[in-house]
């Protein structure tokens, strides 16, 4: 579930709370107790979550100025009005994010997303959802209020409070199989096999050349160095099938089918660490072999800038600096790759 909409899903408590002891006690009644009912599950998610956390603390607000002011002026009709300020504060900071500089929402959701940065394309995803999000909250907010005059009170419960989560689930179900659809039929992905120059001689998928028979294929391997030495690693994902959950170049790929040297590396560079304007300088090149494959690695350099932004994308577990005696400290202990472990001796006794 979105962690923004799930942390209005509490906000519907006290709405049932209210149904329930209007039916049995009446309105005044019903307000009074969802109001002490709202109170004490604030203090209760305060007490479980260690903060105030900002959407239940508005909801609860919202609710005990509403239930208030519905009780001194005796119109229960002001307590219904809840829902439909929560659609006007979420359209308003919606529309705040997206026509502002600064985009608040995004801001908000690295609480949930830890330090990883979003690249352009992610972005403009994710303000897409933030539209359709609004509009989602529009109609919500304009249901709700019919069903203030025009609906009994427990189709306002399920219009004001339920309808909500509905209109977002089928959102989601519908992004999700347009996603699918538009996924293209064939996923296998081919790459270049190439004899020992370089020079291309037959295609093959990444099965072929991953199933043992060691066609030889080539990779990129990107070492982005610092002004003081340190090299930038990325921690490869425990999910990967070769060298899980160790350190590794900044950026390393295979080289698709019809794709040059370059483009390959400028592509797995954005992709796999946000960097998208940069000028490596070539290194070396030469024949790796694991006990899967066999690769032709052509090693590049990048000489980081104080204006480079590195991105930690979705390929990447972690990304950090390492200096030059702390990698020296880590060799043979199975903390890096040996691909990484053999560039690095290298890249060394190239600079000495």
């Amino acid at each position: 579930m979105n962690p923004i909409l799930s942390k209005l899903l509490p906000g519907l408590l006290p709405l049932i709370v209210f149904i329930a002891a209007d039916e049995i006690f009446g309105t005044a009644i019903g307000i009074a107790v969802a109001l002490g009912f709202g109170i004490v599950q604030l203090i209760y998610m305060r007490i479980r979550q260690k903060v105030w956390d900002r959407f239940v603390l508005i909801d609860t607000a919202l609710l005990i100025v509403l239930g208030a002011v519905s009780l001194s002026l005796d119109d229960e009709k002001l307590f219904l009005w809840k829902p439909v300020l929560m659609d006007v504060l979420l359209i308003g900071f919606l529309l705040f994010s997206l026509l502002s500089r600064k985009n608040l929402f995004l801001l908000m959701s690295k609480r949930y997303m830890g330090e990883m940065e979003l690249d352009e394309t992610q972005k403009r995803f994710f303000n897409r959802n933030l539209w359709a999000f609004l509009m989602v909250a529009a109609i919500h907010a304009l249901a709700t209020v019919y069903s203030i005059y025009f609906l009994s009170k427990e189709a306002w419960l399920f219009v004001g409070g339920t309808l909500l989560y509905i209109m977002m689930g089928i959102y989601l179900v519908a992004m999700f199989l347009m996603q699918k659809l538009r996924r293209p039929r064939s996923s296998v992905e081919y790459v270049p096999v190439v004899d020992e120059e370089g020079k291309i001689v037959e295609r093959a998928s990444r099965y072929e050349v991953h199933d043992g028979s060691h066609k030889l294929h080539p990779v990129v391997h990107l070492h982005v160095v610092r002004h003081d030495g340190a090299f930038l690693l990325q921690l490869r994902p425990k999910d990967k099938l070769i060298q899980p959950g160790k350190w590794d170049t900044s950026v390393g790929g295979h080289v698709s089918w019809g794709e040059s040297i370059e483009k390959a590396l400028q592509r797995e560079t954005r992709e796999e660490i946000g960097l998208k304007s940069f000028k490596p300088l070539f290194s070396q090149k030469y024949i790796w072999k694991s006990d899967v494959e066999t690769e032709l690695v052509f090693v590049f350099i990048h000489r980081a800038l104080e204006s480079d932004k590195f991105a930690h994308t979705s390929e990447v577990t972690d990304l950090r600096w390492w200096t030059i005696p702390e990698i020296k400290r880590n060799l043979k202990k199975g903390v890096f790759t040996p691909n990484f472990e053999l560039e690095f001796s290298m890249l060394l006794k190239k600079n000495t």
